[in-house]
């Protein structure tokens, strides 16, 4: 069913003692929760929601623009108003969930396409970041990340072995990292997180299906136990166009330093994650 085919069909209830911009909002997330309205279908112009229902273009404009802003549509110029295809979220950078267990929990499904996961001998980077010596061994989880269907990011997971070895006999395609590991006893209970902007090489950009020198979202993390030893390090790119980060900034000093300049005087969005994956 098209989109104008479906608000055709609803109606908003003028005795109702909700805002009537408030049912407007309710009718377009239903029809994309029953999926009648699919990520890149077009909404009518407002003109003719304003015709449709009665309602002034002031309404329309309210209930509009507060999905916006809730990432349900988007505005393209010159073209109209659109179902937002899903991005990123920003819980994957300041909470303890993974890209799995985030995406499940809105109604999604997440693939992951292994392409490796074995004893490697560690890298530098990854050596600093879980407290080894260089050379030592450790477990890598290579994968492509596909949300319904879609190539999402591409993340490198290492682990000390202690840890990795526990997950080298499980299918990681269809299965969270972290829920894996935590019922096997093994709990992130804090960590650090940076994200940052860079651009797809040649290799990444054919993996996630988008041209050499697009964005991309540089996600860095450190998680570590409650005894204070690391679990996994990781490095995770996601794609530009699926990524939107929203923070809650706080006068308070001590809940709103998100902004984190590194040494080198570029600045970095951080927040103080407990992991994901």
């Amino acid at each position: 069913m098209a989109a104008a085919d479906y608000l055709a069909s609803a109606s908003i209830d003028r005795q109702s003692a909700a805002p009537m911009y408030d049912q407007l909002r309710h009718l377009i997330i239903e029809g994309i929760g029953r999926e009648e309205l699919l990520p890149g279908d077009q909404l009518p112009g407002e003109h003719h929601l304003c015709e449709q229902y009665g309602i002034s273009r002031t309404v329309v404009r309210q209930a509009l623009a507060q999905l916006e802003h809730e990432g349900v549509l988007e505005r393209v110029k010159g073209k109209g108003t659109f179902i937002a295809r899903p991005k990123t979220s920003e819980a994957l950078v300041h909470t303890l969930v993974g890209l799995y267990d985030d995406v499940e929990r809105r109604g999604g499904h997440v693939y992951s396409e292994v392409l490796r996961h074995e004893v490697e001998t560690v890298d530098a980077e990854a050596a600093e970041a879980l407290a080894v010596d260089a050379g030592d061994e450790a477990v890598v989880l290579e994968r492509l990340r596909f949300v319904d269907g879609e190539p999402w990011s591409l993340s490198t997971t290492w682990m000390p072995t202690r840890v990795g070895e526990l997950t080298l006999a499980v299918d990681m395609s269809h299965a969270s990292l972290y829920r894996e590991l935590r019922e096997r006893g093994v709990v992130a209970t804090h960590g650090t997180r940076s994200a940052e902007a860079t651009v797809a090489s040649h290799d990444q950009a054919n993996l996630l299906g988008v041209s050499a020198g697009s964005a991309l979202l540089r996600l860095r993390s450190t998680s570590w136990d409650a005894d204070n030893r690391p679990i996994e390090f990781f490095v995770a790119y996601h794609r530009g166009d699926r990524s939107r980060f929203e923070f809650e900034l706080r006068a308070d000093e001590s809940r709103a330093s998100l902004l984190h300049v590194t040494s080198e005087g570029s600045a970095s969005r951080a927040g103080t994650s407990r992991a994901a994956s």
